[in-house]
């Protein structure tokens, strides 16, 4: 058996922790489905509008923040296209990197969502908490 130096609360602090981070990615796939939308279009639309400093998003950094592959990415962006939440556009500076905006229907999708998201964590304040481990150097 191998020889760990995380004790018994070690593992029972990120035990809770996993529980309570899949209750809170259960409520954002249920939120995300009773919208009508994938719950991976709704990580599509925010990190498109989360994108630090601009309201767009190339498809490489959404492969990133998606932990994806680029093609899988381009799929999830023809999908959104179809339903008229997100755009692509080529970029002004390089016309080989496509752009993905959002449209007016994303946008409402995401606030109404976003919305959701930020009362279901208000809840989870109190109880939403990165455990401390004791590692051993």
């Amino acid at each position: 058996m191998p020889n760990t130096s995380l004790s018994k609360q070690d593992f029972e602090a990120l035990s809770s922790f996993r529980y309570q981070l899949r209750k809170f990615l259960r409520f954002s796939e249920e939120a995300a489905q009773a919208e009508g939308v994938t719950p991976q279009q709704y990580l599509l639309l925010l990190h498109v509008k989360g994108s630090p400093g601009r309201d767009w998003a190339s498809v490489g950094e959404l492969a990133e923040r998606l932990q994806s592959q680029h093609h899988s990415v381009v799929a999830l962006i023809s999908r959104c296209e179809k339903l008229q939440l997100v755009q692509r556009r080529s970029s002004d500076i390089d016309r080989r990197q496509v752009n993905i905006h959002l449209l007016p229907d994303g946008e409402r999708c995401l606030a109404k969502l976003a919305e959701l998201h930020h009362a279901e964590l208000n809840t989870l304040s109190d109880i939403f908490r990165i455990p401390t481990i004791n590692t051993q150097d």
